[in-house]
């Protein structure tokens, strides 16, 4: 039963990844929306993998929520934007975020995922992964 969970958590991982990065095969151009934050829509530009936090970096990476359902034109969101003392230059811990309830709302900030959690219309798990992608203003 346990591969059996690690096998669906690995794919579903890789089908967040896929979904997550397939705006970037469009070419060069990337400041167009990619992530909301902080109630904006930000561009982002060049991505790289990073390993694991251990026990005593892990403040270093902000989480980057992943929906693997909900309204169109959701885009991923960020605890923190640039500019806010939180954010910590485009280092994410990815978290997957499942809607629980019919027709969701377009989310664009943490405190509204907060808020959504609280009210048990969401669910949240680990995407187990981590890379680097600074915020961009959009152009």
């Amino acid at each position: 039963m346990t591969r059996k969970l690690t096998i669906i958590s690995m794919v579903f991982t890789l089908m967040v990844w896929v979904s997550f990065f397939s705006v970037y095969a469009a070419g060069p151009d990337f400041f167009h929306p990619a992530i909301f934050a902080d109630g904006e829509a930000w561009a982002t530009k060049g991505v790289a993998d990073l390993p694991p936090p251990n026990e005593h970096n892990h403040q270093s990476f902000d989480k980057l929520f992943s929906f693997t359902n909900g309204a169109n034109g959701q885009l991923p969101v960020s605890e923190a934007a640039p500019g806010n003392p939180n954010y910590n230059g485009g280092r994410w811990d990815l978290q997957v975020v499942t809607w629980l309830i019919t027709n969701p709302p377009i989310v664009m900030s943490y405190d509204m995922i907060e808020g959504y959690l609280e009210d048990g219309d969401l669910m949240i798990t680990s995407g187990n992964s981590y890379f680097e992608c600074p915020l961009l203003p959009l152009k």
